[in-house]
């Protein structure tokens, strides 16, 4: 008999809802996007040194999310979402974390809500991040008590999708704000354009050596390619801009994060 020369393959159920919550984004298509590049030697040395003297282990994705949240709180109305004709602006800096984790031998994102991220220092972020990376789970959505995502129809995916963008409670659980560490571990000069329906979308690309003057001296410095994603029917690119020189240089600095 002669052999196909492929396999046909079932989508599971984390696909289909990864695949329909992307094609609900390309929908709404509204993004303006920044691209850059950040000083992060300074704060590279902070989390080794604080490992070195305490041997607790920072993590860098929850000392981006500090920054984020501190940030957020000097531009509240940037924590918002439009629902019919209303902006519905929420009161908790709540910041979804996109973790990768492991469902029936297949690997699959999955946002999760850290809650007050502007009262939380970098240990608790840590802690908490990594908490729910470790945390095991049967199905998608098992960390926000949510497993019952998985009982809806295929053919409904995109419908629940378009719903929960619109609904207060979701936004309450999940925020809409958010950060995807997609491109850390890339070697090579990485940005990731993103897709997603978060008001501010914060995806984190590669770290690299740069040779920088600095007084008068030439020196190799870290740093980190990023890009920050607005939905322009909230935010218009002065405050976007205004927004992206004090998240550079909270980033570089840290201090509002580091001492909170």
């Amino acid at each position: 008999m002669k052999k196909k020369g492929y396999s046909s393959i079932p989508l599971s159920f984390n696909r289909k809802m990864v695949r329909a919550s992307a094609a609900i984004t390309r929908e709404k298509n509204n993004a303006i996007h920044s691209v850059t590049e950040v000083d992060i030697t300074e704060v590279k040395k902070y989390l080794k040194e604080h490992e070195k003297h305490t041997g607790e282990k920072l993590s860098f994705t929850a000392y981006l999310v500090g920054c984020f949240a501190s940030m957020v709180d000097l531009y509240p109305e940037f924590n918002s979402f439009i629902r019919g004709n209303r902006l519905v602006q929420l009161e908790d800096v709540c910041i979804s974390v996109m973790i990768e984790r492991e469902f029936e031998g297949e690997k699959v994102p999955e946002p999760v809500g850290i809650h007050h991220a502007n009262r939380k220092n970098i240990s608790e972020l840590s802690y908490e991040i990594r908490g729910s990376k470790e945390t095991a789970g049967q199905s998608l959505g098992s960390l926000e008590r949510m497993g019952w995502i998985r009982l809806i129809p295929g053919f409904l995916l995109k419908t629940f999708i378009r719903m929960a963008n619109r609904n207060v409670n979701m936004a309450k659980r999940y925020g809409k704000l958010a950060v995807t560490a997609v491109g850390m571990f890339s070697t090579e000069p990485v940005w990731f354009i993103p897709h997603g329906t978060a008001t501010v979308l914060l995806t984190v690309g590669s770290i690299i050596p740069r040779v920088v003057e600095i007084n008068g001296n030439f020196e190799s410095r870290e740093h980190l390619c990023l890009t920050v994603s607005f939905d322009h029917n909230i935010i218009d690119g002065a405050p976007a801009a205004r927004f992206m020189n004090g998240l550079v240089e909270m980033i570089s600095r840290g201090d509002q994060v580091i001492d909170r």
